[in-house]
């Protein structure tokens, strides 16, 4: 079986805008390449003349975003998509697409990935990486496969940040579009005693089922569901994650107060920074508050409840 390949170039000042518009085609199989700030952070770490030559040849312009499309998918749909939503935010362009086998696609991506810390208490790890000095860090061991959520992404990193200050020990916690489960997992190393992640995709339920098992979280402290918050989740929560996009957060708004105890915290991540007004317009008109903000790179995430009545 063969995956799509799409490479997205473009200025580099248009980097988030482009990678966002990406993750609504397909949210997962997404890394960029990005070495404007090579030097820079080479005269943070190293010398400069210690940096590989083949790095210091690379265009510091432009970025490239790479996704990948499964064998199910239909690419032509996908760059057409890409290109409306590219041409209608003024963002220059040039898309191209190669086919990749599976078990490349299965494997290429992995050197992108390697141990990273996030906050002040967790140390993701990949699971085919030596897990290195914790230094008093919860190790949270994960294989992504084909669902999103690495820890790498400044969405992810805002929203396992945001959730060290909200859980509480003992607390409960629903991961809305769990992707990897990565999300739930954190919760429940950082103290609540069971999390419910519910995504509509299958391949992403079952991917954080067995991160969940590879960190000792099973049913019932851990449970994946496949499908839609209305059908599949019953009964409320002490903390709500969304870490989605902007038009998803929006629209949950209006509803996710069902499932918040009282008192409750809804985290929402996967936010850039432009569409702002927008998501706060959603939270005044629904009835929250904005009770903390985080920033990275671009991307925010909020942390709300529900205003007094």
């Amino acid at each position: 079986m063969e995956w799509t390949e799409v490479t997205i170039t473009v200025p580099t000042k248009f980097t988030d805008a482009a990678a966002d518009i990406a993750q609504m085609t397909v949210p997962y199989g997404l890394y960029l390449e990005d070495y404007s700030d090579l030097e820079e952070g080479a005269r943070e770490i190293a010398h400069i003349d210690l940096i590989d030559e083949d790095l210091l040849r690379k265009d510091r312009t432009h970025s490239i975003v790479h996704i990948y499309l499964s064998p199910e998918a239909n690419p032509a749909e996908a760059l057409s998509f890409l290109t409306e939503r590219y041409t209608a935010e003024k963002i220059p362009h040039t898309l191209n697409t190669a086919a990749i086998r599976e078990e490349d696609w299965a494997n290429n991506w992995k050197q992108y990935f390697k141990p990273l810390t996030v906050g002040e208490r967790l140390l993701i790890c990949p699971l085919w990486e030596d897990v290195p000095d914790a230094n008093g860090r919860k190790v949270l061991r994960i294989d992504p496969g084909a669902a999103f959520g690495t820890g790498g992404h400044n969405t992810t990193r805002l929203c396992l940040a945001m959730l060290e200050r909200v859980i509480t020990p003992g607390c409960e916690l629903l991961d809305v579009g769990c992707g990897s489960g990565i999300l739930s997992i954190a919760g429940l190393l950082l103290g609540a005693s069971r999390a419910v992640g519910v995504d509509i995709d299958p391949l992403a339920v079952k991917t954080a089922a067995e991160n969940g098992r590879i960190n000792g979280m099973e049913p019932p402290a851990f449970t994946a569901l496949a499908g839609d918050l209305v059908t599949q989740v019953q009964g409320t929560f002490a903390v709500v994650a969304s870490n989605i996009v902007a038009d998803a957060i929006i629209s949950l708004s209006s509803s996710i107060a069902g499932h918040l105890a009282d008192g409750g915290v809804w985290i929402t991540s996967g936010i850039i920074d432009t569409r702002e007004p927008d998501v706060l317009a959603a939270f005044e008109e629904n009835g929250f508050a904005v009770v903390d903000r985080m920033e990275d790179g671009g991307w925010l995430c909020f942390a709300c409840k529900r205003k007094e009545a």
